[in-house]
């Protein structure tokens, strides 16, 4: 490094010729640019990765895209991610989308949740699989892709009527919550 700079003679001229050698004429920074914007855009978390190592590969693209001038808002950090997960995720993404205020969620906020919800996803594979009705709900509608939007809400219909059932039969006083619950409002949701 020294060899490149001796011939400088003011502080100024080093400087230039660091900064050169480092980063590049103007060109070269425009195609870095380019190379972290399509690895930034292209980025998806890959099968059998943590969450840890993930957010290290998607950190070092963001430092590096720092680097070279270009800045996200946090709204297009936490899409970005959310669309670089994969599909056993998107409950959670959704449930992300309609509880937080992605303007306002920040980049460690974001990966902490997600470690959070990784860590209960773990917890409930060693588990087992769930039989909860919901649950096979879901998968009934899984199974069948092509049900009409009126068929999925029928058999969500059909399930808040049993669950409801069951509630009124464990409850000892079933008109007590007759009261309190204005079935006409229930029934139009």
């Amino acid at each position: 490094m020294f060899s490149k700079i001796q011939t400088c003679v003011t502080t100024k001229e080093i400087w230039e010729k660091l900064i050169q050698i480092c980063e590049g004429n103007e060109e070269t920074k425009e195609n870095k640019l380019t190379i972290a914007l399509q690895k930034f855009e292209s980025m998806k978390m890959k099968s059998g990765e943590t969450m840890t190592e993930f957010v290290e590969r998607f950190s070092s693209v963001v430092i590096e895209l720092t680097r070279l001038g270009k800045e996200y808002s946090n709204r297009e950090f936490a899409l970005k991610v959310m669309r670089a997960l994969p599909k056993e995720w998107d409950v959670k993404m959704m449930a992300m989308r309609e509880s937080k205020d992605l303007n306002k969620l920040e980049f460690h906020d974001l990966f902490a949740n997600l470690k959070a919800y990784e860590f209960e996803l773990e917890t409930r594979s060693k588990e087992g699989p769930s039989t909860s009705q919901p649950t096979q709900a879901l998968d009934v509608i899984e199974e069948n892709p092509r049900k009409t939007s009126e068929q999925i809400s029928n058999d969500s219909m059909s399930l808040f009527v049993k669950k409801f059932g069951k509630l009124m039969r464990r409850t000892q006083s079933p008109s007590f919550l007759l009261k309190h619950i204005n079935l006409n409002r229930v029934l139009t949701i």
